[in-house]
């Protein structure tokens, strides 16, 4: 494929105008010594060397620059972003110049419409005005608003330093706009410094050749007097913008309201693909609930069932055969969300992580749609954008003001054509005019003033009475003049920014067709810098082909200032702009305003990164040649019959490259490698972005030849795509290709990486592109990406650049959503506008006065429901809320003062749903960071493992502030060590013993123990692989049914906190002793660790082999400003952990390395120590626990309350102790036995800890009578517990009490059992050592894995190592060792052991020695030709060498 010109039917006469140009310029052009270089001299100079004819070229024509030809692959490399900027090259030759033509082209108001007309020089009739300047070396300038509510208001100005105004280089165009008569005698004094602008172009992929068009106005387009008129275009009068309008309006035609399918208003259960490998044979449990009936009817169907199968199981029940399913649906009791009856129930996120019993309310699926649907209303609205955003006010002032000020001129200029006199009153009127219109004066405006000016003072100095007729005719022609001049301003302003209303019979451009030559230089003319008192014309020249330039260019101009008196160059403004927005060029003059903001982003420039269509202070005219390009795409023909096959080490050489994942992982070296052998690259061997990106340059040859490969490309996922969106391929046709891809995904996979889908529509082109496309189309389709959506958007705007592209698609999704959704939008808008008042409120009052402050504020809230009655969540638009819980709201006493909210759910089955409010905090780190965690939990349940993760929700919802889901009974690993005592983070049992008294029941400590085992494995390979820091036991949470969660992600990809230039964050992740110990229940079960690190390192590789996907995640928010994602060496950083260039047994030795330094990193636990003795330094005991803790809910224990307890009688085993029946809460009973003394010390122990309660009076010993003491003791034991658990609450749920009455049944204690059974049954207590061995291309690897039952000699304990021999090598050659693991008999190793040049296994024997020091514990002799091999599997070790 390639780009070609577009010829007109007449080369030749093209070519002569062609060639009249040039010579008109080589004639005519003086060159001027203040003349700027651009900087390209050392390009030219290479040029030269190569081109013979170049130097002799410009020896005969020193003005005008000759081609540039095509530049080779190493200037177009990928590692510099695809910019050519100015600044970049340091050379300062003149010999290659820029031609500044110091016109006197007034910047800003000359002087013929600024001051009065007895200071204007009469000599400048005829020509273009030279304006004087007084102090030229030492001024200052004002900048105008664009807009104002009158002309008053508009004459206000604010100044801002002294600075001299200018441009860094000039060079004439093509086809210049002026005559030789034009041009100045002398030379600007103050040319000199004039050295400010400097423009940079940044070449994105694509190539053309370009067809040249040539456009003129009307030449018999004239305004007699003044008949300007303004009429009200809604759709805006920028074209780009109408065109977006008209195109979101067909998509949403496309969406009818009365269609059910893609409008039911209904907010339906993500879903996944039905993981097999988790579900196999698996019964859910689940509960029905039916409109008709108060009767709860019980399920267990198979999690493959599809839900209108259940339904109809369901509907047979009620014998209502003759209903059908597809008249049902299964809604979520407590949420507004609905399973979709095509899928299986196993799909439905909620039952891949929610293991208790599900309750279902069964409603019958009404024909009209949900609360949320578009209505027919919605179909016939009309979509105006100019009515959604934000400036739309400032349009309106700008019409109104502009017809006012019309009106006026209108009425002088009639006055003045009968009189000949007020010229004052004209020129007021023409400069408010400029003034309304950004401050922007034209050429033809200043001419004509000054013409009618100069006829008016010489009619009444020269002309006689009888000359009156041809004064009045020379005055009627230049008013026209002047009234068209004003006419071609309006409609350039509306045509260059955003207004509602243009010109009445705007001029039509007439093209005729120009060839300029394949060979023509990019050539512009910046006219002026406007509303900046300066002068000059200054014409700009690059040295590069029209045709080397690629379709995605951008032009970056840079407006700097010098400073008088340090003569240092600031950055005043700056702009950027597509060369061919459109597939065409930008033609003829155009307004571009700039932004005041510090620096233009480094590597990202793009048509959204400023609005240049938006008015600003400054604007910017420049003037085009009078030609245009248009591209036109040509087909390659792809030719792949003469391919060989490539040696088998070039294809191992391309999938080791193809492990890098992403191009900007790339050396340069192994970019050239990859584009060499390009073409047998595919699917099966490397990735399509590493392909494309490893192109060498920009030319035609090479896109064509990329779009080759894209066409012929068989993608092996969707996801694969995601790589085409980054910012390393801005080419469109590329970017096409992906979003086609992408739209293969169901609407609930989108849903899960529109966070970086957002990010990729900076990379667009234009907000027509197939990205923003799809964004739309599934906002149609799926209320959960619509909400996700407008969330995202809003968030987006809140970003130094592009802020205006988002604000145009969140007006189209608001479109497109219908007016009932958002309503609903604007309600979610004002709760988060709320909360964030209360906030500052609560944070500004005074400590003592702050909860009396969030009481009061708190009404605020309680208004706002009574007005809306309900609200969605944005959290989770499957939540609706109708008020709040007030009693249960509170603030937290950390730094930023976070709100704890508690919503009164809409649903009544529902709980009350409570959330973190916070302000001062970026939260979209956190979101990312849990993003990435959410798709790695995806991809473990997929592979049929569920590691028990809990991972809450958050949303950024504007600049510093968001919500937080709470998780409920969570608590932080803090406070379990605050009560564990003063060194309660170095003790070992502080965990375990927390779960023992929070577990009381074997079955609920099993658990416990069981769902601690795999979040912490989980969570110890997430934060490794993202680098998660700042990890301490404050944000390390626990609940008491056993999972483990981090929160608080603020610091991660390894940018961790110092103290002392000393890294906090020492260990690769947090895994301590006291895990272990509770994990091995205290040491008694040593294989749980050996479980504990096979179920890290297989989840661990699990996540490898979708490093690509991770990485594209991150890749593409880069630019999303966030503090720690920011470069290259964030995304190096989780390549090296991923490690996806190791194979697993690699990697399986590489993550138990990491184990075991977080084991035995001690500095953990004194953080954790330091961190519990600041907070009980900082904990006022009058605040509650709820204001301390953010993340901590009150957890009370209903389901561990004792209803009674009752003494059965002794024990059989002795009778000493007394058997107690134990009736729980649940009504379900347990036995456990305690003796007389128990009961006393437990008696003694509430004593202490409740000494200002009345407790029962305990039975003592001296209270038995001499007879029938035993019946006595009874009854008086029975009654006393029985005060005991009826009384005071605090004292019935005391720890004391529940451990006392709920730990060690009679049946089976904990410790007599291993909840945990991950790992082979060791029945046998005779030594064994587990191995993998594996042999490939004559290297044998050996995994050493783990080790059981192995002693000493005398039966204690070993610090064993393996040593290895391959026989019948010698053995000092082929000797091999493991490190040592200390006093351990059931030690893990996973090392690798590895013995190149193994020509063949027969005939070899692997001679296996344990040790332990130098004492002998084990040995085996393993015959490797009949080992199997890739496969895990424990040898039996020997007690002597054979």
């Amino acid at each position: 494929m390639a780009y070609c010109w577009k010829t007109d039917l007449n080369p030749s006469e093209s070519h002569e105008k062609q060639q009249k140009h040039q010579e008109f310029h080589s004639v005519n052009q003086p060159l001027f010594p203040s003349h700027t270089g651009l900087g390209f001299d050392h390009v030219v100079d290479e040029i030269s060397n190569t081109i013979p004819l170049y130097q002799r070229e410009i020896e005969e024509n020193t003005i005008f620059v000759p081609s540039a030809p095509h530049w080779d692959s190493k200037r177009h490399s990928l590692d510099e972003a695809h910019q050519t900027s100015l600044n970049e090259f340091t050379s300062k030759s003149t010999e290659l110049s820029c031609h500044q033509v110091n016109k006197t082209g007034v910047i800003g108001f000359r002087h013929s419409v600024l001051p009065n007309p007895q200071s204007i020089n009469k000599e400048s009739f005829g020509g273009n005005p030279t304006g004087k300047y007084h102090g030229a070396d030492d001024y200052g300038f004002n900048i105008l608003p664009p807009s104002s509510t009158s002309v008053d208001e508009i004459n206000s100005r604010s100044e801002l330093d002294n600075y001299h105004i200018g441009f860094e280089c000039s060079i004439p165009p093509i086809y210049p706009s002026f005559s030789t008569d034009s041009m100045p005698k002398e030379e600007n004094k103050s040319s000199r410094n004039m050295n400010i602008v400097e423009p940079s172009l940044m070449l994105f992929k694509g190539s053309f050749l370009p067809r040249t068009w040539e456009s003129t106005w009307p030449k018999n387009k004239e305004l007699t007097g003044c008949s300007i008129q303004l009429v009200e275009v809604p759709q805006g009068s920028n074209r780009s913008l109408a065109s977006f309008c008209i195109k979101v309006k067909k998509i949403r035609e496309t969406y009818h309201a009365a269609d059910i399918n893609s409008n039911s208003g209904k907010i339906w259960s993500t879903t996944t693909a039905f993981p097999y490998k988790f579900f196999s044979n698996t019964k859910v449990n689940i509960n029905i609930f039916t409109e008709d009936s108060t009767q709860q009817l019980h399920f267990m169907p198979y999690a493959n069932y599809l839900v209108k199968d259940l339904i109809a199981e369901i509907l047979h029940f009620y014998t209502n055969d003759q209903l059908s399913p597809q008249n049902y649906l299964l809604n979520i009791c407590g949420y507004e969300e609905f399973l979709q009856n095509d899928h299986y129930l196993g799909s439905h996120r909620i039952f891949q992580k929610n293991k208790s019993v599900i309750q279902l309310n069964l409603q019958k699926n009404r024909e009209s749609p949900g609360k949320l649907s578009r209505k027919h209303e919605d179909d016939h609205s009309q979509f105006y954008l100019n009515q959604l955003l934000e400036f739309m006010p400032i349009w309106k002032v700008s019409r109104q003001c502009l017809s006012t000020v019309i009106k006026k001129y209108d009425s002088h200029l009639n006055y003045l054509l009968k009189t000949q006199q007020n010229l004052d009153n004209i020129i007021d009127d023409v400069k408010n005019i400029c003034i309304v219109l950004g401050c922007v004066e034209t050429k033809q405006i200043t001419d004509a003033v000054n013409e009618l000016n100069l006829i008016l003072q010489r009619k009444a100095e020269n002309f006689h009475q009888n000359s009156e007729t041809s004064a009045k005719g020379l005055i009627e022609r230049v008013t026209t003049e002047l009234s068209t001049s004003i006419y071609h301003l309006i409609d350039i302003y509306c045509s260059s920014f955003y207004a509602d209303f243009q010109p009445l019979n705007a001029p039509v451009h007439s093209v005729s067709c120009v060839n300029l030559g394949l060979h023509s230089h990019l050539s512009f003319t910046v006219y002026a810098a406007h509303n900046i008192p300066e002068t000059w014309v200054h014409r700009i020249n690059f040295p590069l082909e029209i045709k080397s330039l690629p379709r995605e260019s951008m032009l970056t101009i840079k407006l700097f200032g010098i400073t008088c008196a340090t003569n240092n160059a600031d950055l005043l403004a700056w702009t950027c702009l597509p060369l061919f927005p459109k597939h065409k060029s930008i033609l003829r003059s155009m307004l571009f305003s700039t932004t005041l903001q510090s620096e233009p982003p480094k590597e990202l420039i793009a048509p959204g990164v400023w609005d240049i269509s938006q008015p600003s202070p400054v604007t910017l005219q420049i003037d085009f040649p009078a030609t245009e390009w248009e591209y036109m795409k040509l087909d390659s023909e792809e030719n792949r019959s003469d391919l060989e096959e490539p040696p088998k080490e070039c294809l191992k050489h391309i999938a080791r490259l193809s492990q890098k994942q992403s191009p900007l992982l790339l050396s340069e070296e192994k970019r050239r490698y990859l584009w060499f052998y390009r073409l047998y690259c595919n699917n099966e061997n490397c990735s399509l972005p590493l392909v494309l990106g490893s192109a060498p340059g920009w030319d035609e040859t090479t896109v064509s030849e990329m779009h080759t490969i894209l066409r012929r490309w068989k993608f092996s996922h969707p996801l694969e795509a995601l790589g085409l969106l980054t910012s390393s391929f801005p080419d469109q046709e590329i970017r096409k290709v992906a979003v086609q891809q992408l739209d293969n995904l169901l609407n609930d996979e989108l849903l899960e990486y529109l966070p970086q889908l957002v990010q990729a529509v900076k990379f667009e082109w234009n907000l027509e592109s197939p990205l923003v496309q799809l964004l739309i189309h599934r906002s149609l389709q799926s209320i959960q990406i619509a909400h996700r959506l407008h969330w995202l958007l809003k968030d987006a705007q809140n970003e130094a650049y592009f802020k205006s592209w988002y604000q145009k698609l969140l007006a189209a999704l608001q479109f497109c959503a219908g007016k009932a959704l958002s309503d609903e939008f604007s309600k979610e808008q004002k709760l988060i506008k709320i909360l964030g008042d209360i906030g500052e409120k609560v944070k500004s009052a005074s400590d003592p006065q702050r909860q009396e402050v969030l009481k009061k504020e708190l009404g605020r809230l309680e208004e706002f429901f009574q007005c809306t009655n309900t609200c969605h969540l944005p959290l989770n638009p499957a939540l609706c809320i109708k008020g709040i819980d007030g009693d249960a709201c509170s603030y937290f006493t950390s730094n930023a003062l976070p709100l704890k909210i508690t919503f009164i759910n809409a649903n009544p089955m529902g709980k009350n749903i409570s959330v973190i409010f916070k302000a001062g905090d970026d939260l979209r780190q956190d979101m990312l960071v849990l993003q990435i965690i959410h798709v790695m939990d995806n991809i473990w349940l997929q592979e049929g493992l569920d590691m028990q993760m809990i991972i809450y929700r958050c949303l950024s919802t504007g600049k510093g502030q968001g919500l937080v889901q709470m998780v409920p009974d969570a608590i932080t690993l803090a406070k379990i060590h605050r009560h564990s005592g003063l060194i309660g983070p170095l003790k070992e049992n502080t965990i375990k013993k927390w779960f023992s008294q929070h577990n009381h029941l074997k079955v609920d400590y099993e658990k416990a123990l069981r769902n601690f085992f795999y979040s912490c494995a989980g969570w110890c390979v997430v934060t490794f692989i993202l680098g998660v820091c700042d990890r301490h036991n404050d944000n390390i949470m626990l609940t008491k049914s056993g999972h483990m969660f981090h929160i608080d992600f603020g610091k991660f990809l390894g940018h961790a906190q110092t103290f002392g230039g000393i890294k906090r964050d020492r260990a690769p992740f947090i895994f301590t002793s006291e895990m272990e110990y509770f994990i091995t229940e205290g040491g008694k079960n040593p294989q749980h660790f050996q479980d504990f690190v096979e179920l890290c390192c297989r989840a661990y590789n699990i996540v490898r082999r979708h490093s690509r996907l991770l990485l594209n995640l991150l890749e593409m928010m880069l630019h999303a400003g966030l503090p720690e994602l920011s470069g290259i060496q964030d995304l190096k950083y989780v390549y090296n952990n991923l490690r996806p260039q190791d194979t697993d047994l690699e990697a399986t030795s590489h993550f138990t390395k990491k184990i075991k330094e977080s084991l035995e990193c001690f500095p953990v636990k004194l953080n954790n120590l330091i961190h519990t003795l600041a907070q009980m330094t900082a904990i006022n005991p009058a605040k509650s626990t709820l204001q301390t803790f953010p993340w901590e809910s009150c957890m009370m224990s209903a389901t561990q309350l004792i209803q009674r307890a009752t003494i059965l009688g002794f024990s059989k085993k002795t009778r000493h102790l007394y058997l107690i029946q134990v009736t729980h809460s649940n009504n379900e009973t347990s036995l456990t036995e305690k003796s007389f003394d128990q009961f006393s010390k437990l008696h003694s122990q509430l004593q202490k800890q409740f000494a200002s309660l009345a407790l029962p009076e305990f039975p003592h010993w001296w209270h038995l009578p001499f007879t029938n003491s035993d019946h006595k003791r009874f009854r008086d034991l029975n009654h006393y517990m029985e005060q005991i658990l009826n009384g005071s609450y605090e004292v019935a749920n005391s720890d004391c009490v529940l451990s006392f009455f709920l730990s060690e049944p009679v049946e089976q204690t904990m410790e007599e059992s291993s909840p945990v059974d991950l790992g082979e049954k060791f029945p046998d207590k005779k030594p064994k050592v587990q191995l993998v061995i594996t042999y490939e291309d004559a290297k044998l690897t050996i995994l050493v894995k783990h080790m059981k039952n192995i002693h000493l000699p005398d039966g204690s304990t070993p610090s064993a190592h393996a040593e290895f021999y391959l026989l019948p090598y010698p053995n000092a050659v082929r000797r091999r060792k493991t490190k040592s693991v200390p006093k351990c008999t059931d030690p893990t190793y996973n090392e690798i052991v590895v013995y190149d040049e193994v020509t063949e296994l027969q005939g070899h024997v692997l001679m296996l020695i344990v040790k332990s020091k130098t004492t002998f514990v084990g040995a085996i002799n393993i015959q490797l030709c009949s080992v199997p091999l890739k496969e895990e599997k424990w040898y039996p070790l020997g007690n002597s060498i054979i």
